[in-house]
């Protein structure tokens, strides 16, 4: 993160909470004249724009949803642990017959017949 960005963060916003990654959350200390509502930013903890660490008790507050971010707590057994997208990575998807797999496909069935016109 660039100085100028923290300066700027300090002095036109009030830091209103870190999440569990150490992504900071700032809301501007005036209304923007559009929307009658303050601006809400997030300063990432690895210096990166990936928008996909911020978890969803933050995503909500950034986005105006709920008044004020929600606690960050499990609060269901089916909830699971956010996680950042990882696409890119070597935890992404990779389906049967992908390269990274071994790039072999199963043999279709058979059962298939070309539609041909006419018959």
């Amino acid at each position: 993160m660039s100085f100028l960005l923290r300066l700027t963060s300090s002095l036109r916003g009030r830091k209103v909470g870190t999440d569990r990654f150490g992504t900071v959350y700032y809301e501007g200390k005036t209304s923007q004249p559009i929307y009658d509502r303050p601006r809400r930013w997030a300063i990432y903890a690895d210096g990166g724009r990936e928008p996909t660490v911020v978890p969803p008790e933050w995503h909500a507050w950034l986005h105006h949803t709920t008044p004020a971010p929600l606690p960050e707590e499990k609060r269901h057994p089916w909830q699971q642990e956010h996680r950042p997208n990882l696409t890119g990575t070597p935890h992404a998807y990779r389906p049967i017959g992908h390269d990274y797999v071994g790039g072999t496909r199963r043999v279709t069935g058979g059962d298939y017949e070309a539609w041909t016109p006419g018959s």
